[in-house]
């Protein structure tokens, strides 16, 4: 039997071990995950109500959550608006939401469990104050709802915040000079053509479906609130009053309102908020989807074609929560 020179076997021996490195190099990569792990588990996103902007914007998101976070489970959950959906994600109730910019100075301003570790994820888009009357009732003004019953906005709202306001700001009181009626976007447009209310207050985006909705059925008329009002609301509204901006409702925001001028109004950012207690990673994607969902989630809900990258991470009065700066740091030019 001949014997092999012993650095060929040597030589053999190395090749060997470097290909079976090579097939373990391999297999580890093939079964190891590329990057950091995508985020998973379970979130609550509180919305509003059932025919509202905040509803119908949750439920699309959802979709595209779907996709970009695949192990993470999204479920929706109705809500009254902006101050219960703060108050569920301040004591953990919730993960997200979308509320606005005045109703969080305000959760913050009166201290309410919570308010400390509030975030912002974004600025979404601007909702615009509606006061809607039955065009028979005469209304032109609001010191003009003295008397009449006048829908106000669910308890937890930001629509019964900014009615308060806005009531208080005419000179009339929200309980004495009204018959106020305790009620959402969901039922108001029925009972105005009930003849159960006069007008009613709404605070969203443009235009909201309920009311082009309810345009296309009954005469209706957008009550304007003029400049002189708008400084009366920033006089007597304290701090957080100053997130409210003078605003013009398009004369072609609804197809059934025949208006030939624009209708002067407020406005007020919405935010998307937090608690600093979630993930980072999961913030991260959060905030990346919200952004690059805003094309095809605002061929249905228009105000969503407003959310801009530019303007997005000004969040105040809302530090950003960790993981969404991480996102604009990382598509930062």
């Amino acid at each position: 039997m001949v014997s092999l020179p012993f650095r060929l076997t040597r030589g053999r021996a190395l090749r060997g071990a470097a290909a079976g490195l090579v097939v373990l190099g391999l297999l580890v990569w093939w079964l190891a995950p590329i990057g950091p792990a995508s985020p998973s588990g379970s979130v609550t996103f509180s919305t509003g109500v059932t025919t509202g902007v905040y509803q119908r914007y949750g439920t699309l998101l959802k979709e595209d959550l779907a996709r970009d976070l695949p192990r993470v489970s999204v479920d929706l959950r109705d809500s009254e608006g902006s101050q219960q959906n703060l108050a569920r994600v301040a004591t953990g109730e919730a993960d997200f939401t979308i509320a606005t910019a005045d109703a969080v100075a305000k959760y913050r301003k009166d201290s309410l469990p919570g308010a400390a570790g509030l975030r912002g994820c974004a600025r979404l888009y601007d909702d615009y104050v509606q006061l809607v009357a039955a065009k028979s009732a005469g209304i032109g003004s609001v010191r003009e709802l003295r008397g009449k019953k006048v829908g106000v906005g669910q308890k937890g709202s930001g629509v019964r915040l900014l009615a308060e306001r806005i009531l208080s700001a005419a000179g009339l009181d929200p309980e004495r000079d009204i018959s106020p009626v305790p009620a959402g976007i969901d039922t108001m447009p029925g009972l105005l053509e009930e003849g159960k209310l006069d007008a009613f207050f709404w605070s969203g985006g443009l235009p909201t479906a309920a009311v082009q909705e309810l345009s296309a059925r009954f005469d209706i008329r957008l009550v304007p609130l003029d400049a002189a009002l708008i400084e009366k609301l920033h006089a007597s509204g304290g701090e957080d009053a100053r997130y409210y901006r003078s605003a013009e409702i398009p004369a072609d925001a609804y197809d059934g309102i025949r208006s030939t001028a624009p209708v002067p109004t407020v406005a007020v950012a919405n935010l998307l908020v937090t608690n600093d207690g979630i993930d980072p990673d999961l913030v991260e994607g959060f905030t990346h989807t919200v952004i690059k969902s805003r094309d095809r989630i605002g061929h249905q809900v228009h105000p969503a074609q407003l959310v801009d990258l530019r303007t997005a991470i000004y969040t105040d009065p809302l530090k950003l929560h960790e993981g969404a700066t991480r996102y604009y740091q990382s598509v930062k030019p």
